[in-house]
């Protein structure tokens, strides 16, 4: 009897027990890579600005401390809470949407009002928006399956949520958070089942959306030309003087980089080295190699997201499955946008680097997306352990 109780015992611990994390490794690995690599490129701006080559670490050290301590209090959170909380969180997201648009409270930044400036560091309201309206898609998705699958409304009814989302961040405007959101979006939608020619007909009507707004914004159209033929005289010193700028960062570091803080570009060629181009200073510091390796931690991550995902469906934990689902998307979208934009694929467009770009915003909404995945995975294991643990109980009393 005691030889079975001491094996049930060691059995159970078995259950209980987990090894370690690699969403939370990989994601140490993005923030210790994006710490130095953020150093790298702001300390000669730091320097004669400020008069401290480590006052955008010493920022960006404190804010990850932040991200840690909002992940400790997320991964304490039930899911359940978040399905319970999922109207709220829209309507939060809404409220912050349009609070940056009120004269005195939002912070224009190039011509567009995306900040809060909270004192201490400046919040991204669409950061958090993102997050939440995933969030609710989740919880609609779970509970409207069958109409989403089936009926026209199913469909349309997200279609309008997001529709709202996406004229209040034209109105900022922040195009790039617009295209993740929406992209994010469909690809729910179609996690969940919906039929692919309702996505046809949607996608023919946001193109011609987007057109006509980009022939109403002649910034659009000078942005894109420029895009076309970066190289050509008359842009190559204006529209896209950016991404001229990291395309020879990229050419000098070629296979393994110049060395990491020898890179030239950083020294005021490069506007925004430390924050949306960090990756092209990775480029020229570490080369090719340097480059792969961050697309390849990004890759584990959104890897390991759906693969959480993917555990949840099959449990029948919808709700948690599609908030991985979403969250695996947002970090992909926005990780694909900025490598996009750095290597000169995508337009260029104001999109940081999660983990790695300077800001306070994105890295502790990045930590609170890691988190919530966490979260889903120590769910959704219990469940399989409790399972295990039930099963291998009934057994040794049979």
């Amino acid at each position: 009897m005691s030889m079975a109780t001491a094996s049930f015992d060691s059995s159970a611990r078995q259950c209980s027990s987990s090894s370690l994390n690699p969403v939370l490794l990989v994601t140490c690995l993005l923030l210790m890579c994006g710490l130095l690599m953020m150093t790298s490129a702001s300390v000669e701006i730091a320097s004669s600005q400020y008069g401290d080559p480590f006052y955008h670490f010493k920022r960006q050290g404190f804010f990850a401390l932040m991200g840690l301590f909002v992940m400790v209090v997320t991964l304490k959170v039930p899911i359940v809470f978040w399905r319970r909380s999922s109207w709220f969180l829209l309507m939060g997201s809404y409220a912050l949407l349009l609070l940056v648009l009120v004269p005195g409270i939002g912070k224009v930044v190039n011509g567009s009002a995306r900040w809060i400036d909270l004192g201490f560091f400046n919040l991204q309201p669409s950061e958090l928006a993102k997050v939440f309206i995933v969030i609710y898609l989740a919880a609609f998705l779970e509970r409207n399956l069958d109409e989403v699958r089936d009926d026209w409304s199913g469909f349309l009814k997200p279609m309008l949520v997001i529709g709202t989302a996406a004229a209040l961040l034209q109105l900022e405007p922040d195009h790039g958070s617009m295209v993740i959101l929406i992209l994010t979006t469909f690809c729910m939608i179609f996690l969940a089942g919906a039929k692919l020619y309702r996505f046809v007909l949607m996608l023919v009507v946001v193109t011609g959306a987007a057109t006509f707004l980009a022939l109403t914004k002649p910034y659009v159209i000078v942005r894109f030309s420029s895009y076309l033929n970066p190289w050509a005289a008359e842009n190559v010193y204006a529209g896209s003087y950016q991404l001229t700028q990291a395309l020879i960062a990229f050419g000098r570091g070629e296979w393994l980089g110049v060395g990491l803080g020898n890179s030239i570009q950083k020294l005021y060629f490069l506007p925004e080295a430390h924050n949306d181009f960090v990756l092209a200073i990775i480029g020229e510091e570490l080369g090719l190699l340097g480059v792969s390796l961050v697309v390849l931690l990004f890759c584990l991550l959104v890897y390991f997201a759906f693969s959480i995902g993917k555990a949840a469906q099959q449990k029948q934990s919808l709700f948690s499955a599609f908030i991985a689902y979403g969250l695996a998307l947002l970090f992909a979208g926005q990780a694909l946008i900025n490598i996009g934009v750095n290597i000169g694929l995508l337009p260029t467009k104001g999109l940081t680097l999660p983990f790695l770009s300077y800001g306070g915003a994105s890295l502790i909404v990045s930590c609170f997306k890691v988190a919530l995945l966490v979260r889903i995975q120590y769910e959704t294991e219990n469940l399989v352990s409790d399972a295990a643990c039930r099963v291998r109980s009934d057994e040794r009393e049979g």
